[in-house]
């Protein structure tokens, strides 16, 4: 069975990201066949969310924004993750509501009932041995909901959110996919001026310095993540 990846982080940003498992040779296999059936689910996604298309900003393509390599390291990966949708545990930062969608690529239909785990650093750039760490079963939809933080940036990587999927329900199933979404730095460096962001040590890492990120970006894949800005209530971004 072949997967793709949809990641939706919708908080102050919305966001779409794309995999590939190993074996598919190119990206335009889903650009080819399922163009349209993700266009029909960026809309869904947006309607429930209550997004307005006037206020995006956008940084790629609309649709195909966020094209990740088939595989990446496992930065930082603990076993066994506690099974939830809030992987905040208090940790102090943006809001972040991730939306991972699973597609089957050969069918262009959404898969229920697969595990996806994802983690990252918190917003001085810190990895915890439990928060910012979990992992949820896929709904009939082919989504799977956390919610999260921005990540901060490491010593060793740009802000970046690593992501898991197995190959059925379980965690102990096999892997299908491994990857890292990121972020463009613009909006890091913007949101690395506010509180406690801007209380990270770390000497930063942009996307072009990142080994991480240029691996990800090989052969034409696009791991950064596209925004759309959100109206809270009371008429504030």
């Amino acid at each position: 069975m072949h997967f793709t990846l949809l990641a939706f982080c919708v908080a102050g940003f919305s966001s779409i990201a794309w995999a590939y498992p190993a074996d598919l040779s190119s990206p335009s296999l889903v650009r080819r066949d399922c163009s349209s059936e993700i266009a029909a689910f960026n809309l869904a996604r947006r309607a429930k969310r209550g997004l307005d298309v006037k206020r995006s900003i956008y940084w790629g393509l609309q649709n195909l924004t966020c094209i990740l390599a088939p595989e990446s390291l496992r930065e930082n990966y603990v076993a066994n993750p506690i099974v939830r949708s809030d992987v905040t545990e208090g940790q102090i930062g943006i809001s972040l509501t991730l939306d991972i969608g699973i597609l089957d690529v050969t069918t262009c239909q959404p898969l229920p009932n697969t595990m996806v785990e994802i983690w990252s650093p918190n917003a001085v750039g810190e990895y915890g041995a439990t928060f910012l760490r979990g992992a949820l079963n896929s709904a009939d939809n082919g989504i799977a909901e956390f919610q999260t933080i921005f990540p901060g940036f490491t010593s060793e990587g740009a802000n970046h959110i690593n992501l898991l999927v197995h190959t059925s329900s379980s965690v102990s199933s096999p892997v299908a996919h491994v990857g890292q979404v990121f972020f463009t730095d613009p909006w890091t460096t913007i949101i690395g001026m506010t509180s406690p962001y801007n209380q990270n040590t770390h000497t930063r890492v942009t996307n072009i310095n990142d080994s991480a990120y240029a691996a990800a970006s090989k052969a034409g894949y696009y791991p950064v993540v596209e925004y759309v800005l959100l109206l809270l209530r009371g008429g504030q971004y």
